[in-house]
C-alpha cells in the first residue's frame, strides 16, 4: 500500500491537494490527529483491504507542539510495517496567506484569543517546522493557482514512477524572489540577455529565435554542460539516499528568456536519459506556463 501525508500551513492548499488525491482514487482522511499515525499504520496492514491500497491523510496545526516534535518517532511504525509513505509539505509566503484568509473570510485555526492573523501564521510556521525535516517534497504555493496546484499534485505524486526519482525543473525571475521549495538554485544572470535584443524582448526561452540566440553562445552552452555534469553525478546519490523528489530551479532577471531556455534544455536532456521529468516556468504569463 501507499500512504501520502499532506501537511503544512493553513491556507497553503492542503484541502485542494487532498481532494485531488481523492479524485485520483485515494482513500482520504482529513485532519487526522498526529498521535493516531501508529494505530492507523497497524490497522491498515492488519486489514489488507483493497480499498486502502492508496491512502492520503492531512495533518494540520491543531495538535500539541510535543506531538509535532516527535513526528520522526511517530513515523517509525510506518517503516516497521513496510508501508510506503511520502510526506508533502505545503506552504506560502506570509503576505499571500494573509491575503487568502482576508479574501475568503475564513478563520485561521490558531487565531483564538487575542492572537492576530499575522502572529497566528508565524506561530504555525514555527509549530509545523519539524515536518520539514521529514518532508519528501516541499511546495510553495505563493504563486500557484488552484488549477496549477492540482496539476502539480497529480504529476508529482499520482503519476510518479515509484522506482525512480522525480525531477522538477523550474525557471524563475529573481525580481519575483527565489523559490523556497527548490533543492538546487542556479543563477543564469551572468549569461547574455535576449532582453536587450529588440526582436527577442517580447519572446520567451520557448521560442525558436531565443533558443537560436542562446544556443549559439559558447558561455551559455558551457553553463548548460556544467549543470548537466553536476546533476548527472549527484542525482544518483540522492536516489541512493531514498529521495523521491528533487527540484532544480534556474533563475534569470525576469524569468522569461535565459532560465526558461536552460530549464527546457535540461529537461530534454534528462528525459532522453529515461528520467521522470516535470517542468514549470513560474514567472511566465499563465497561458505560457507548462508542467509536463
Amino acid at each position: 500500500m501507499k500512504l501520502v501525508i499532506i501537511t503544512g500551513l493553513s491556507g497553503s492548499g492542503k484541502s485542494v491537494a487532498l481532494h485531488t488525491l481523492e479524485d485520483e482514487g485515494y482513500y482520504c482522511i482529513d485532519n487526522l490527529p498526529v498521535f493516531l499515525l501508529p494505530a492507523l499504520a497497524a490497522e491498515l496492514v492488519k486489514r489488507q483491504d483493497k480499498r486502502f491500497q492508496l491512502v492520503a491523510i492531512s495533518i494540520d496545526s491543531r495538535n500539541t507542539p510535543a506531538e509535532f516534535e516527535n513526528i520522526s518517532t511517530l513515523l517509525q511504525p510506518l517503516k516497521a510495517e513496510k508501508i510506503r509513505y511520502e510526506v508533502i509539505f505545503l506552504e506560502a509566503q506570509d503576505e499571500t496567506l494573509i491575503k487568502r484568509f482576508s479574501e475568503t473570510r475564513r478563520r485561521h485555526p490558531l487565531t483564538g484569543g487575542a492572537r492576530p492573523l499575522a502572529e497566528a501564521i508565524s506561530y504555525e510556521r514555527e509549530l509545523m517546522a519539524p515536518f520539514l525535516n521529514v518532508a519528501d517534497i516541499r511546495i510553495d504555493t505563493s504563486q500557484t493557482n488552484l488549477h496549477e496546484l492540482r496539476h502539480l499534485i497529480r504529476s508529482r505524486i499520482t503519476e510518479r514512477l515509484d522506482t525512480k526519482i522525480s525531477l522538477l525543473f523550474q525557471s524563475f525571475g529573481f525580481k519575483q524572489g527565489v523559490p523556497r521549495d527548490a533543492d538546487f538554485v542556479y543563477d543564469a544572470r551572468c549569461l547574455p540577455n535576449p532582453h536587450w535584443q529588440p526582436s527577442l524582448r517580447q519572446l520567451t526561452g520557448k521560442d525558436s529565435a531565443v533558443q537560436t540566440f542562446l544556443g549559439e553562445n559558447g558561455d551559455v552552452q558551457h553553463y548548460k554542460e556544467d549543470l548537466i555534469r553536476f546533476l548527472e553525478q549527484w542525482i544518483p546519490c540522492f536516489e541512493t539516499e531514498g529521495r523521491s523528489y528533487l527540484t532544480i530551479a534556474v533563475g534569470c532577471t525576469g524569468g522569461q528568456h535565459r532560465s526558461v531556455y536552460l530549464v527546457e534544455q535540461l529537461a530534454a536532456h534528462f528525459r532522453t536519459c529515461g528520467r521522470q521529468i516535470q517542468t514549470r516556468h513560474r514567472d511566465l504569463p499563465r497561458e505560457a506556463k507548462t508542467t509536463d
